[in-house]
């Protein structure tokens, strides 16, 4: 059983996450959402045990639970706010890119850099919403499983395949060898995202949020796009852009 003084520290710590192969997701439905066998642990405040007994089905027979934390220890746990009362340790997801590369007509989105956990949490649920396949996250993105990422993913983050590649241009180059179209989205791009067709296998690249795109990874990319924009706004944000350009592809698939 992990102390609290090492879940804080997973917390935390990225290093830690990732030698260990665990993360900590807080709140209800985080909770009732984690797939049984990722949990590892369960804590939980005296007054939530109490209102939700049903909670202890969730718990797979053997895991570590800790029933009685008095409020004021929890709230030193808790990463939020306004903590709900349950905080659950589990191991990360594990995915196969074999499972997702293999498809017919895929829908990946390719996050390259994104320094915000919230754009990255959101970018992964809004992909589930919009039927993405997987998400490739460049190394130097922000932690998917940091407690804000997490958070943000609002249980996204247990049913959509997600991937760490070195580089955007990387997985770029790959995708396209196997006949899908990596769209970047760029302030350079001549077309607008409207303009293609998106009915195939399709990638949309998504750029940090200062610099955007690099120069390598829109290189390799099929073709820069835009979306338009009136008024003096130069860029969307990360999420918002991710979003518009992934139901587009929902929008033109539902069409088949």
């Amino acid at each position: 059983m992990l102390s609290f003084k090492d879940i804080t520290f997973l917390e935390k710590n990225k290093k830690a996450r990732d030698t260990q192969g665990l993360f900590v997701a807080e709140g209800r439905k985080l909770f009732f959402e984690a797939p049984p066998d990722r949990i590892v642990q369960v804590l939980m405040t005296r007054r939530f045990a109490e209102e939700h007994p049903e909670a202890f089905e969730k718990i797979p027979a053997g895991t570590d639970v800790v029933a009685d934390i008095d409020e004021t220890r929890f709230f030193q746990l808790s990463d939020t706010r306004t903590p709900q009362g349950i905080l659950t340790v589990l191991k990360k997801m594990d995915w196969r890119a074999e499972d997702v590369l293999g498809i017919a007509c895929p829908l990946y989105a390719i996050l390259e850099n994104l320094q915000d956990p919230g754009n990255v949490g959101t970018i992964v649920r809004t992909g589930e919403a919009a039927g993405v396949t997987a998400v490739f996250l460049t190394e130097d993105s922000a932690d998917l499983y940091a407690p804000k990422t997490i958070r943000s993913t609002m249980g996204s983050i247990f049913r959509v395949p997600h991937f760490l590649v070195p580089t955007g241009a990387d997985i770029a180059r790959e995708l396209r060898l196997r006949g899908t179209a990596v769209y970047a989205a760029h302030l350079k791009g001549r077309a607008f995202y409207t303009d293609c067709d998106l009915r195939g296998g399709s990638a949309f690249v998504i750029g940090n949020e200062s610099r955007g795109v690099s120069a390598e990874t829109a290189e390799a990319s099929s073709a820069l796009i835009r979306i338009p924009m009136l008024g003096r706004v130069e860029s969307l944000n990360a999420a918002m852009a991710a979003g518009v350009l992934l139901y587009e592809a929902q929008r033109q698939r539902r069409a088949l």
